[in-house]
This record gives C-alpha cells, structure tokens and sequence, in this order.
C-alpha cells in the first residue's frame, strides 16, 4: 500500500508526505526546528494538551513510486503546505 497523507498540527499549519508499506504511527519529516519554534508560540494550556491530526489524501495498492511522489507533490501544491504561513513542507519551494 501507498498513501499520501496531511498531518494536521494544534499551530494550525499542515504537512503533507507520502509513504510506501503503512505505518499508523509514522507522522513524517516536517523539519522540527520549524515545528517546535510555532509550539513555543502557542498557549501553555495547548501545548500540554494537545491533538495531532493525520489524514489519508491517496492511496493505492498499484501505483508506482513515481507516481506516488508525483501525487505527493500535487497534493502538496494543491493545500499549499509548502508556503511558510500554511504548512511545514519546504519542497517544492513555494513560489507565491
């Protein structure tokens, strides 16, 4: 199995990755500097308490690598995770 999923963060902003073979528990690369710089933002009450969202966009049981990374990067355009107010995904760069 292949899948693209979003993961959904308590700062609001999204990361959207792919992954070969299924993990439940596998939540990505988002770079955690990045990540844990938004948290230091947010209230002390949310960051003790706090849900982590994640989401199959895509999957499929025949695609290629290829095209799974192809579908990646659409969806990565599409929600615009990849722009710095969105989301924490840094490829392809945002263009505006």
């Amino acid at each position: 199995m292949k899948i693209v999923y979003m993961i959904t963060y308590p700062t609001g902003k999204i990361y959207i990755g792919k992954q070969a073979g299924v993990s439940y528990r596998y939540f990505g690369t988002p770079d955690m500097k990045v990540v844990n710089a938004d948290f230091a933002s947010l209230p002390p009450d949310v960051r003790r308490d706090y849900t982590v969202r994640k989401q199959i966009l895509w999957e499929s049981d025949c695609a290629t690598d290829q095209e799974m990374s192809a579908k990646e990067v659409e969806m990565i355009r599409k929600y615009r995770s990849n722009d710095p107010e969105v989301g924490y995904n840094r490829w392809p760069k945002f263009t505006g």
